[in-house]
C-alpha cells in the first residue's frame, strides 16, 4: 500500500514541475524508521497509510491507545526531521 500511495505521490510532483520527477524520500525516510523503530513505522503505516483509527491500530499491535498515540507523535516527528534533512541535503546538491 505503502509503495503505491508513494509512487501516486511521486507522480503527481513530476506532474506539478514540468515533468521533471525529483526522488520522494518519503519511502527511504519510512524504510530507516522501520529499521530504528519498527513498531512506530507500523503504527504510521497503518493509521496514516490505513487509515486506521487508533483503537483499530492498538488492538492489531496489541498495545495500550496510549501507546499507539505516544508512537503516533514519534514517528511523526522523527519523519519530519528526516525529511527536512534530507531536502536540505537535496537543496544542496541542486545549487
Amino acid at each position: 500500500m505503502r509503495h503505491v500511495l508513494v509512487d501516486y505521490a511521486r507522480a503527481g510532483a513530476a506532474a506539478k514541475r514540468g515533468g521533471q520527477e525529483k526522488p520522494v524520500v518519503l519511502d527511504d525516510a519510512l524504510t530507516a524508521l522501520a529499521k530504528l523503530h519498527p513498531r512506530q513505522s507500523q503504527v504510521v503505516e497503518l493509521r496514516f497509510f490505513g487509515g486506521w483509527s487508533v483503537g483499530e491500530t492498538a488492538e492489531t499491535l496489541k498495545v495500550s491507545p496510549e501507546t499507539v498515540m505516544r508512537d503516533w507523535r514519534a514517528a511523526k516527528a522523527w519523519l519530519y526531521r528526516e525529511l527536512e534533512r534530507t531536502g536540505a541535503d537535496e537543496r544542496r546538491h541542486d545549487a
